[in-house]
């Protein structure tokens, strides 16, 4: 069981080391262009968004898959021991409605990508371009770490047993709403950390690895979100920072 989730995750962040070699190679050659005074003409097409969703998919499966493990292996444990008829079904459901969660957000954000391409807002390395709105990514970002609902979520996360006593169901359809609800809760807590990848690159691994590691650290470790909310501070502190210098210049 934990093997699986290990094999998966491990897949996923090996297609994304590949992938971001390939792109670092288009994003040198796109800003050698722009060096040429030649901007990125070409129109982003639905061809453009699948591949961008499927990064997403990917991406949000190496970050989020080993925080969530915790609440899979009870789950996927509750049902082996149970070994009735639905059992293993049921288990695969719970996981694919986990995944199904960070899909739908992976369209929103491969879509949002997709805009900002087309309003010239992204820099070849996909990051924002604009100082203005990256400090305002941040400084929402920071702020949501202190708010009522990210702990909301964030309690749910973090306590498997507690998760499991309220909102059981039974069999395949029951479990694919368990994991569908687990992974909405999962949304509600790290969104906007998500959502900050568009600040310092989205295919930055060394900060997908970091941000994966934030939100690992707040829903395993005891003071979890005591370093949440440090680190919406550091965000707040960022963004502000951006935004007084860009006033500033």
């Amino acid at each position: 069981m934990i093997v699986g989730l290990g094999a998966i995750t491990s897949l996923a962040w090996l297609y994304l080391l590949r992938m971001s070699a390939g792109m670092g190679a288009m994003a040198a050659e796109a800003q050698m262009h722009m060096a040429m005074g030649m901007g990125d003409m070409r129109a982003w097409g639905v061809a453009d968004w699948l591949g961008l969703f499927v990064m997403w998919a990917v991406m949000m499966v190496a970050m989020m898959l080993p925080s969530a493990a915790p609440v899979m292996v009870l789950v996927l444990g509750v049902y082996r021991r149970r070994a009735d008829a639905q059992a293993r079904m049921a288990a695969a459901a719970f996981v694919a409605g986990y995944l199904l969660a960070w899909t739908g957000f992976s369209l929103i954000a491969s879509a949002g990508q997709i805009a900002f391409h087309r309003a010239s807002l992204m820099a070849p390395d996909m990051r924002v371009r604009s100082a203005v709105l990256s400090g305002v990514v941040l400084l929402v970002a920071g702020i949501y770490q202190w708010l009522p609902f990210k702990n909301t979520c964030l309690t749910h996360c973090q306590s498997p047993l507690g998760f499991l006593s309220q909102h059981w169901r039974e069999g395949a359809i029951g479990g694919l709403m368990l994991g569908l609800r687990h992974g909405t809760f999962c949304i509600g807590c790290c969104w906007l950390l998500m959502a900050m990848l568009f600040v310092v690159g989205v295919m930055n691994l060394a900060w997908v690895a970091a941000l994966a590691c934030l939100v690992l650290a707040e829903k395993a470790l005891r003071g979890g979100a005591v370093l949440g909310r440090v680190a919406g501070v550091a965000a707040v502190a960022w963004g502000l920072y951006l935004l007084v210098s860009r006033s500033v210049h």
